[in-house]
């Protein structure tokens, strides 16, 4: 897995929210130094295992893990266009250093190779992203404001532009790409089988992926149709080791789309502003 800019990153899902129309929110905030506990009070087992965890086992890969993440990327690789919908849960901190959990839910439309749309609500401000293939187009309802700007001419590469220009984060970009193996698998050093498992009464497989700054997980629809169905990954260089949950619903490998879905319909009264220009205020 491609551990920077895609599912692993510390502000994956409210970067979007917070940042497309340069708004802070709880995402970019550095994670909040709680006050460290009185390890005096604590038995003497505590405090050494809180001081020296236990490290991880040498790399185990088995192959059945790897293949089925191959089958998975196949099949989205093959898909001219998908759509799904998915609900998240994100664990963030809160101004007293406790980490809070936020519930997201997200709509996704995406045809190959260069258009794409993602609609995100609940407990953060409502977000819109609007991708043609010449520009990027981003919606804050609430506020009717607007910000656009030219964008590269192929889904591969506007993921990591909008990233890294902008500070707009996908929570499944390693699912976007023309090929996902290959963002999935990048500095991994553990992938095991798990076992059977359900997902909102789907069969899956269950499968453990280990890598240097993150753990993931991912269940894989059993049979012919490899979809993921969740993912669950926790962030093992950020404090209080926050999780970040996705759970996917609705999947359309062949749905009917227009080009006008991929165009920003501006509400009346809509007010365009640049990118970062109004870092001024908190998100509500």
């Amino acid at each position: 897995m491609h551990i920077e800019p895609h599912l692993v990153r510390k502000s994956v899902v409210l970067a979007a929210v917070a940042l497309a129309l340069g708004v802070p929110g709880c995402a970019h905030q550095a994670p909040v130094n709680a006050p460290a506990p009185d390890l005096a009070k604590a038995p003497p087992q505590a405090a050494e295992k809180r001081a020296e965890p236990t490290p991880p086992p040498p790399p185990i890969v088995e192959q059945a893990a790897l293949d089925r993440l191959k089958a998975l990327s196949d099949k989205l690789a093959a898909a001219k266009a998908f759509t799904y919908r998915s609900r998240s849960t994100v664990e963030l901190p809160a101004k007293t250093g406790q980490f809070l959990t936020h519930f997201i839910e997200s709509e996704v439309v995406l045809e190959r190779p260069n258009k794409l749309v993602s609609k995100i609500s609940g407990d953060v401000s409502n977000f819109e992203f609007y991708y043609d293939g010449t520009t990027i187009t981003a919606l804050d309802p609430k506020k009717n404001l607007y910000a656009t700007t030219a964008a590269p001419a192929t889904i591969d590469a506007m993921l990591p532009f909008v990233t890294e220009k902008i500070g707009i984060d996908f929570p499944s970009a390693d699912f976007m790409y023309s090929n996902p193996y290959a963002e999935l698998t990048k500095d991994l050093t553990h992938a095991i089988v798990v076992g059977p498992a359900k997902v909102n009464g789907v069969a899956c497989e269950h499968f453990a992926y280990m890598g240097p700054a993150a753990n993931f997980e991912l269940w894989i629809e059993a049979g012919e149709n490899p979809l993921p169905r969740r993912v669950a990954v926790t962030y093992k260089t950020v404090e209080n080791f926050p999780r970040f949950l996705v759970e996917y619903l609705d999947w359309n490998l062949k749905p009917k789309l227009s080009a006008s879905q991929f165009a920003l319909k501006k509400p009346a009264g809509a007010k365009q502003i640049e990118f970062g220009s109004h870092a001024g205020q908190a998100n509500p």
